[in-house]
């Protein structure tokens, strides 16, 4: 199914699916707010528009901050990918390596071009964020990458940030 992502003056909105698919949801940064939106997903009778105030581009940047490099890797799809492949997870409560539990929850695997460390090519998301999917993980495959911006609008159900 399609996936997009458009950015321009730190909004950003991702787009996965359509109205013709089994799986319709956006989620977006627009003036430092995460937002959610799911339209259509199996089993699901409820589309509310999820705001999580505070959150902007700056702080998913922050995010990647401590990601780890896990190697070089060759995506193998035509074209073939060469890429950086990094990892970057949350697990709380936030201790010092040693034997104590922590509960993680989210992970994300991004494969970032070998060249360009501004386009990415695949990225693996698992944890909370997927609720809705029994799995709880979401794949994202690019065929092509667009540096140029985009146009992210807040979609009308959802409440302004204030």
């Amino acid at each position: 199914m399609p996936f997009t992502w458009e950015g321009r003056d730190g909004d950003s909105q991702m787009t996965a699916g359509g109205p013709q698919y089994p799986i319709w949801f956006t989620n977006l940064i627009y003036h430092d707010t995460l937002y959610t939106l799911t339209y259509k997903w199996p089993g699901l009778n409820e589309h509310p528009c999820s705001r999580i105030p505070g959150f902007n581009l700056e702080a998913l940047n922050e995010g990647f901050e401590n990601a780890r490099f896990v190697g070089r890797e060759t995506l193998r799809r035509t074209p073939e990918r060469h890429v950086n492949h990094w990892r970057v997870g949350v697990v709380v409560p936030v201790l010092p390596p040693g034997n104590y539990p922590r509960l993680p929850l989210a992970l994300g695997d991004i494969y970032v071009d070998e060249k360009d460390r501004g386009t990415f090519w695949q990225v693996l998301q698992f944890g909370i964020q997927n609720l809705y999917d029994p799995e709880l993980d979401e794949w994202l495959v690019m065929d092509t990458f667009e540096h140029r911006p985009g146009t992210v609008t807040l979609p009308q159900r959802c409440e302004p940030p204030r």
